[in-house]
């Protein structure tokens, strides 16, 4: 491990091409971010995956995908909700087993709705634990056998250890966690969270994967680094106990307009925190 973290990114096809050399400079991890869509997940992505080994040949870190998510939670109460979400992690793991991939990118169900009710309602969270464990059982059995982890991301979530609770209740079984800086920028700002060191403090040795993005705190920016207002000394700080620690996240710049990629690397490896 180096002394400073070594950056990746989240590309998709458009811009896969254009960051090859750079990602091939050192060994960068990387996110693939084609297979989000479940209209790429239900057609024939063969091609797509053969494209992505061939312009990867060569590339020495490594590699994942993000998962889909959009229109569904890990930990619905209804089942046939979560049949439905099963088959979208199994799509994830056939996409890992042809594009070399190690990990998937899954989005939390802790919402800023159901923190506000807590008490209220008090079987509600060995509900959705027993959710999330019906909908995710196969599919961590599959990837525990693949080498692939599932890696956990905060959305909405205003407590930094809920995931951790979660992930521990499933046995920590092909699962860590994972850390969107601008998502608990917005859960700071916006909802009375803490701020984003605390969500990496949380994670410690646990912590597998960081999106790195910038932000105002307002809504989910994905800016360039050095264009919002989160505070990189203190979250690499973090980084470095949680490494420290043991962890050895996978660290993605994960930005709206890829053209941000390089220079946001550039940086953060000007102000000594990352390569």
């Amino acid at each position: 491990m180096t002394s400073r973290p070594i950056l990746g990114a989240a590309l998709c096809r458009d811009s896969l091409a254009a960051h090859r050399h750079w990602l091939l400079e050192a060994p960068r991890d990387l996110e693939l971010q084609h297979f989000v869509e479940v209209s790429v997940l239900d057609g024939d992505w063969s091609g797509l995956a053969d494209e992505v080994n061939r312009l990867l040949d060569g590339h020495e870190g490594r590699r994942g995908i993000h998962g889909p998510f959009w229109g569904f939670t890990i930990a619905s109460y209804d089942p046939e909700v979560r049949r439905i979400v099963a088959r979208r992690m199994e799509q994830a793991l056939d996409v890992c087993a042809a594009v070399n991939g190690t990990h998937v990118v899954i989005h939390s169900p802790f919402t800023t709705w159901g923190y506000n009710h807590r008490g209220l309602y008090p079987s509600d969270t060995a509900r959705m634990l027993e959710a999330a464990r019906d909908t995710l059982g196969g599919a961590l059995r599959r990837a525990e056998d693949m080498g692939v982890t599932f890696v956990l991301e905060n959305i909405e979530d205003m407590e930094p250890t809920d995931r951790a609770m979660l992930c521990a209740e499933l046995g920590w079984q092909a699962l860590e966690l994972s850390v969107d800086t601008g998502h608990a920028h917005y859960a700071h700002i916006s909802t009375g969270a803490p701020p984003v060191d605390f969500y990496i403090r949380a994670a410690a040795g646990r912590l597998g994967h960081v999106h790195l993005q910038d932000a105002d705190g307002f809504a989910d920016r994905h800016w360039q680094i050095g264009h919002g207002t989160i505070l990189w000394p203190s979250v690499f700080a973090a980084l470095a106990q949680a490494r420290a620690a043991g962890a050895n996240p996978r660290m993605i710049l994960e930005l709206r307009d890829k053209a941000g990629v390089i220079p946001s690397a550039q940086y953060l490896k000007a102000m000594g925190l990352a390569e």
